[in-house]
């Protein structure tokens, strides 16, 4: 967890850094766009008020108030520069007009007087002369660092914004693979558990029979337990097998309409004498009903519900197999009057290597493949308590049409009902 905790942080501060180099270099070139704007904004208006002064019959036998229509509101003075240098103010409160102004070589210009603000100038020969105009650029300043304090608030947040989503969408990205790599640890420590147990019972058996004396009753009793035990480990390596291959398996074998009624009937008989030999009442209530999923795929899982249930359900007990439609849909049901399963373990009823009671027997391996089949064939589950006194295990399916024409729907509602075993 540490380490995908740290691989996202490293993620989110590289994509921090490329996000802030992008944020100064657009807020550069804003900045840029918005100050040579404005600045042509000041020149066009003191363009156009030359342009006025110029225009009047007798600019220069009074003077007249400063334009101040712009958007900034700061006044536009002017004064006319005669060829011999001296300077006449031609509007009401003049400053002193610096001398670098009084040429039109670099017209527009801009000055700072002194200490004060920086003034931006603009010139047009008028009567052997110039007429200069000025406007002071505290306005425009203004503009450019309010934009500048919104840029240095908004960038911060910005980062903090994209640093702390791209770590979250990281965290979330990882959360599956980190779920996998955990499930994977649990499945490799349960399955060398599984597996451990049976290899000691063989291992201990031979070690036992190679010490003692030879004698034919109490070797056959140790070959009896050897090869139970291997069955057992047999079976636990053939359940792995099929998962290993049911999960990397880049293809799926094609579904095709199942009669979920004849395959219930001929998977629930398969135990009719394991059902027998413990006198349990085997019921089987099945109809016509057809679904899409691979057939062997539907044995398997109809096989591990009812050897479950027979496992679980007590010496003369029952277990009850049905399968019939459903509205839309085409359920299969497994019920028994075991021990049930508590509610607070049906949410991990399929992880691998669970059991749904503590009584013994099987390794844990079949419920997740039958709900590998299930997520797979489109089915859904339901687990509950049995009117039985057990558990219910329930998978529904949409229904389709009979693979022969001539099928009949009404076998849906005249379901076979018998018992076997008891």
């Amino acid at each position: 967890m540490r380490a995908n905790v740290r691989a996202s942080a490293k993620l989110a501060v590289l994509a921090t850094v490329l996000i802030a180099v992008l944020y100064v270099v657009v807020a550069s070139a804003i900045d840029a766009f918005v100050a040579r704007r404005v600045l042509w904004e000041v020149d066009q208006r003191l363009s156009s008020r030359l342009s006025v002064v110029s225009s009047l019959a007798n600019p220069l036998s009074s003077k007249t108030i400063p334009d101040d229509v712009g958007t900034d509101g700061a006044p536009v003075f002017v004064w006319w520069v005669s060829s011999s240098g001296s300077v006449t103010d031609l509007t009401v409160g003049d400053p002193t007009l610096p001398v670098a102004a009084r040429h039109s070589a670099n017209m527009p210009l801009s000055i700072r007087a002194g200490r004060g603000p920086v003034w931006r100038f603009d010139a047009v020969h008028f009567r052997s002369g110039l007429l200069v105009a000025a406007q002071d650029l505290a306005g425009p300043s203004h503009i450019d660092r309010v934009l500048l304090i919104g840029e240095l608030v908004l960038g911060p947040v910005l980062l903090l914004a994209v640093f702390g989503g791209v770590l979250a969408i990281g965290l979330r990205a990882a959360a599956p693979a980190e779920a996998a790599r955990r499930r994977l640890q649990e499945l490799t420590a349960d399955a060398s558990h599984e597996l451990r147990t049976p290899l000691t019972v063989i291992q201990a058996e031979i070690e036992l029979a190679r010490s003692e004396p030879y004698d034919p009753s109490a070797e056959h009793e140790a070959l009896d337990h050897v090869a139970r035990e291997s069955r057992r480990l047999r079976s636990i390596v053939e359940d792995l097998l099929w998962l290993a291959r049911f999960d990397a398996a880049p293809e799926r074998p094609s579904p095709s309409p199942v009669e979920l009624g004849g395959a219930a009937r001929a998977g629930a008989e398969r135990f009719a004498a394991v059902a027998g030999g413990r006198g349990i009442d085997l019921e089987i209530v099945v109809g016509e009903v057809w679904i899409d999923a691979p057939e062997e795929w539907v044995d398997r899982l109809i096989g591990t519900l009812v050897d479950n249930a027979c496992r679980y359900a007590p010496n003369g007990g029952t277990v009850r197999v049905t399968a019939g439609a459903q509205g839309a849909r085409a359920v299969l049901r497994v019920e028994d009057d075991g021990p049930g399963i508590p509610v607070a373990d049906r949410e991990l009823l399929f992880d691998r290597f669970r059991r749904a009671t503590d009584a013994p027997g099987g390794a844990g391996l079949g419920l997740a493949i039958a709900d590998s089949v299930v997520r797979s064939t489109g089915g859904r589950w339901h687990i509950d308590d049995s009117p039985l006194g057990g558990a219910l295990m329930e998978v529904s399916w949409r229904r389709v049409a009979p693979a022969r024409p001539d099928d009949a729907e009404h076998a849906v509602l005249a379901p076979i009902s018998h018992s076997v075993g008891g």
